[in-house]
């Protein structure tokens, strides 16, 4: 078991990570005793429903319908009428059980709900255990821009359980091993971890770096809270990468990160001094993680949901997080044709 604790800078907010086997069963010593609810998907309800309810045998269960089409409004409408029918106060607790959208969903339900109530998030999947669950971030999607609506909600308590990595398919190990390469892009450890690794998929090899990705995203988070800084470096490859997801690309959100760096680190080495031979390695190791070469995708599209961008400081510019070196990365902004042109440079040199 590992454990770690949080206190972000400046936030009187705590919250306590849990990396442990058999992490359902603590459960209801968590819940404590407080009126709660348990937020899932139809998915993991038909994986671990009755594992949850043998935890907490008589706290009531929504599952959403799983996907990211769902993580709109209406879903979080619809969560936080369950949440009143199911008589929760401001001393009750949301379980929110699942993979990142059934986090950022249940998160930002907990934050709105009586101006705020505890949350637990207990992340199933690689990409939840490693990026989503950890930070506070929550948010919905919205009028066609990702995470477009949200909140900072620090959970109160993270259960990370290796154990549910076994029922994943090997799209969403891959979905996770976006964000794991993110993160090693800016640590050195993670990244000699993974360049060292031959079999990426390996469970064990997961299961072991899972708290090393977790103790760096956290190592940021306190430093940064709210992502006014530093927590910018988080972002590596979303620009691209959310773009690609909205001009309608046939990949998870962390196929989209991995095809999203691959893009964003060619347009480094044009507009920027950056270390060739590191950015070699990172492309490499982008390249084995995704296990295919990138998919292709309507470029206009792209250019377009990515002009959409939350992160974009100025009309008409589109603003990215690259990599410049190990361990360093920097601010690219484009006007939007010279973004346009180099997503079709890019895409002509891949794929």
């Amino acid at each position: 078991m590992r454990t770690f604790s949080v206190t972000a800078k400046g936030s009187a907010e705590k919250c306590r990570i849990v990396c442990r086997a058999r992490a359902l069963s603590q459960l209801k010593e968590a819940v404590g005793g407080r009126s709660a609810i348990v937020f899932t998907d139809e998915n993991v309800l038909r994986l671990y429903g009755r594992a949850i309810r043998r935890a907490l045998p008589d706290v009531p269960v929504y599952a959403m319908r799983a996907g990211e089409n769902f993580k709109n409004p209406q879903t979080l409408f619809d969560l936080l009428q369950k949440m009143a029918e199911a008589g929760l106060k401001r001393n009750s607790v949301l379980v929110a059980l699942g993979g990142g959208v059934v986090g950022d969903i249940g998160g930002l339900a907990a934050s709105l709900y009586m101006r705020g109530i505890a949350c637990i998030q207990m992340p199933t999947t690689l990409l939840a255990q490693v990026d989503s669950s950890v930070g506070g971030k929550t948010a919905v999607d919205f009028c066609g821009v990702k995470n477009l609506v949200g909140a900072f909600h620090q959970p109160e308590l993270v259960l990370v359980d290796p154990a549910f990595l076994r029922t994943l398919p090997p799209r969403e190990i891959r979905c996770g091993l976006g964000e794991i390469v993110k993160h090693g892009a800016f640590d050195g450890e993670i990244f000699d971890r993974l360049a060292a690794q031959e079999d990426l998929f390996d469970l064990k090899f997961l299961a072991g770096i899972v708290p090393e990705n977790i103790a760096y995203k956290l190592s940021v988070v306190r430093r940064d809270p709210h992502e006014t800084g530093l927590r910018k470096c988080l972002n590596l490859g979303h620009t691209t990468g959310h773009a690609l997801e909205l001009a309608g690309a046939n990949l998870s959100h962390g196929e989209c990160v991995l095809v999203g760096v691959l893009y964003e680190a060619r347009m480094a080495r044009t507009h920027l001094d950056c270390d060739g031979e590191y950015l070699g390695r990172l492309e490499a190791l982008c390249r084995r993680a995704l296990s295919c070469d990138p998919a292709s995708f309507d470029v206009a599209a792209g250019a377009n949901a990515a002009l959409l961008d939350k992160k974009n400081t100025a009309a008409g510019r589109v603003v990215m997080t690259v990599p410049v070196r190990r361990g360093e990365y920097a601010m690219l902004e484009l006007p939007f044709a010279e973004y346009e042109r180099e997503l079709a440079r890019v895409r002509r040199e891949l794929c």
